[in-house]
């Protein structure tokens, strides 16, 4: 059963404050389609937190990280996500600012597109899989179901760490009226595109 839930609560929201893909993923979804579409990249991240979990429950993660071809293929898969991501966001420069739709068909899509992206994201980066095979073990015990329990630890870290993306794409989207002006949001959007390609360069390289 699980133990010690204050310091585990206390690590996940540490880990989920680290920069990184996931909030460059965020802020890039706040600023380009507002805040709805950002809770569709966290819901896609919590569930890629919950796949990862289980499949460390079930010793799938472990297998993955002894074999390193598996590993360097799932590394590599999501360094080129995230550099995709990167090339999008810059090439996005290129067109003018326009105004976001409203509740269309088209939205609804992006919304589905953004869910995608969070849940591809996640699963692109094994350090969550060892994350999720080497401290989660070391809050539980072993009275108890110990699969169900790991199961309870994932579902608390999906959560703890969707509660800092919403406060974090409130955040941004509060300070959108700071970023609204072209000049600004297109310097965000360039700052956004090239740590996306860092970041999915130093993921593929396993940095």
């Amino acid at each position: 059963m699980p133990t010690h839930l204050p310091v585990f609560v206390a690590t996940t929201w540490l880990l989920a404050m680290l920069p990184g893909a996931g909030q460059a993923l965020m802020l890039r979804q706040t600023l380009d389609g507002g805040r709805r579409r950002a809770w569709a990249s966290i819901a896609g991240t919590c569930s890629g937190l919950l796949i990862w979990t289980t499949a460390a429950a079930a010793g799938l993660s472990a297998v993955l990280l002894a074999n390193p071809h598996a590993y360097a293929a799932v590394r590599v898969a999501g360094g080129a996500l995230l550099t995709v991501l990167g090339v999008t966001t810059l090439l996005s420069l290129r067109r003018p600012a326009t105004i976001a739709p409203g509740r269309t068909v088209a939205a609804r899509a992006g919304r589905w597109r953004a869910y995608a992206a969070g849940l591809a994201t996640n699963l692109g980066n094994p350090k969550a899989g060892v994350f999720a095979v080497s401290l989660l073990p070391q809050f539980l015990t072993t009275d108890g179901p110990v699969f169900l329990s790991s199961l309870a630890l994932g579902a608390l870290w999906a959560a703890v760490t969707g509660c800092w993306y919403l406060l974090f794409t409130w955040a941004v989207d509060r300070g959108r009226a700071l970023v609204s002006t072209p000049a600004v949001h297109r310097r965000l959007q360039l700052v956004t595109g090239c740590a996306l390609l860092c970041i999915g360069a130093g993921v593929a390289a396993g940095v």
